[in-house]
């Protein structure tokens, strides 16, 4: 069986959604975060070097990295689910939303949250310096990021075409994320899309199973 090293409050839920998805088996060994610094435990690093979650260990492989679980996971126990038929226009999409969700989404937001922890513990002087940064280049990133998810979901029911793919699944977190911490604005289609995902059996199976979720 499937054991998911799991983080509360983490991009991990992904992972376990992903499996209620697809129907298979698994296990979750949960951690909680330092209660001080908000890091996973150190005993995540017994699991993976890098000490981080998601990483599940399966048939004597460890997989870790959300977006490689998430490929592993579907070529392995999928059966053509979850994924566009290869070289289809939705299979492109699929691959592009993938790993935008890792590669552009996430940064814009962990910066925003770290800017936001360094104005509320610098003297008002340089916190004004941190706050211009962000209004002049972390936010306006942020913004086109949620507003070409709009312009897409304004034109197809999901991220890579008419089904519901892991792309979907990938992308929820940045979307919640981004949501909680700062609004998703005027932007219907992508309100509508979050309302269909977390509607989803799996998805509020996978809450139940997985613990504390800031983003739910």
């Amino acid at each position: 069986m499937i054991t998911v090293h799991h983080l509360e409050h983490s991009r991990s839920q992904r992972v376990l959604w992903l499996l209620e998805e697809l129907g298979v088996p698994y296990e979750v060994k949960l951690y909680a975060r330092d209660p001080v610094t908000r890091f996973a435990p150190p005993e995540l690093k017994a699991v993976h070097p890098t000490g981080k979650s998601p990483v599940i260990e399966d048939n004597g492989r460890v997989v870790a990295e959300t977006g490689a679980i998430v490929e592993y996971l579907v070529e392995t126990y999928g059966r053509g689910a979850l994924i566009p038929p290869p070289g289809t226009d939705e299979r492109l999409r699929y691959r592009y939303w993938l790993h935008f969700a890792e590669g552009s989404a996430m940064p814009m937001l962990v910066m925003t949250l770290l800017f936001n922890r360094l104005v509320t513990a610098m003297p008002p002087e340089q916190a004004a310096i941190v706050t211009g940064l962000q209004q002049s280049y972390v936010d306006p990133q942020r913004n086109a990021h949620l507003d070409l998810w709009e312009a897409v979901l304004s034109g197809s029911t999901w991220f890579a075409g008419d089904a519901f793919t892991a792309a979907d699944v990938m992308l929820s977190f940045p979307i919640e994320a981004a949501r909680s911490r700062g609004g998703l604005g005027e932007r219907p289609h992508l309100v509508d899309w979050l309302a269909r995902i977390q509607a989803r059996p799996a998805y509020r199976a996978a809450l139940e199973k997985g613990g504390p979720y800031a983003y739910a």
